[in-house]
């Protein structure tokens, strides 16, 4: 085999494992750099919507609070799948296209079905207490790659997400509480950090989506 057939295969081979993901995460990171870092951009700029409240205690306020939840719910979720699809495409080696991040408008309302039925369990989740809320978000983590990437319906992708995530909850949790502490650090630094801690945690979470679905089929 040719030094660069060996290479390809060993960039299609993900390994099982938080630290893993972590690694190969920080290796994708570093090799699609200006493309992560315009995503994440663009995701931050989607983002500034809703954090601009106002008081809470005139109509104005009022207002301002409707249209960010509308926001939220109806336009963020287009955006924030979509740049799920670029680090999943970088991650797993394909050609990357920032505008990629918009692909979600051609598939409209499959996302905000899927973000809002994640949403929905998830929240009933935390009613009930909030480790199964925990663990809920834990399985359904996979969901917007499912329906990007795969093109799965809402539902399909809730079940898929949740058939493949079975024994691996764990170290999506763990993965997910290491993110909080990368976030903090890149906060730590300089505030300008929290770029490159967003890009490494999305393609960690990218790594290891790539590294369980090695282990079978997405779909019965």
């Amino acid at each position: 085999m040719s030094n660069e057939a060996q290479d390809r295969s060993d960039k299609d081979d993900f390994e099982l494992g938080v630290g893993n993901a972590l690694s190969r995460g920080w290796v994708e990171m570093k090799g699609n750099f200006l493309v992560f870092l315009l995503a994440v951009l663009v995701l931050s700029v989607f983002m500034t919507p809703m954090n601009m409240s106002g008081d809470g205690h005139s109509d104005s306020s009022a207002l301002i609070g409707l249209l960010e939840t509308a926001y939220l719910f109806l336009l963020y979720p287009i955006i924030n799948y979509g740049a799920d699809l670029i680090f999943l495409r970088g991650v797993r080696g394909d050609q990357v296209e920032v505008k990629s991040i918009f692909d979600g408008f051609q598939n409209y309302v499959n996302i905000i079905l899927a973000s809002l039925l994640t949403i929905g369990l998830i929240s009933i989740g935390l009613i009930v207490f909030i480790f199964p809320g925990i663990y809920v978000a834990c399985r359904l983590a996979f969901v917007s790659y499912l329906v990007m990437d795969e093109g799965l319906d809402p539902i399909a992708a809730v079940e898929a997400s949740w058939r493949i995530t079975r024994g691996h909850a764990w170290r999506i949790f763990v993965l997910g509480l290491s993110s909080v502490f990368i976030f903090i650090l890149g906060l730590i630094i300089l505030v300008v950090g929290v770029f490159p801690a967003l890009i490494w945690i999305k393609s960690a979470f990218a790594a290891l989506y790539l590294a369980v679905t090695q282990e079978g089929t997405i779909t019965d």
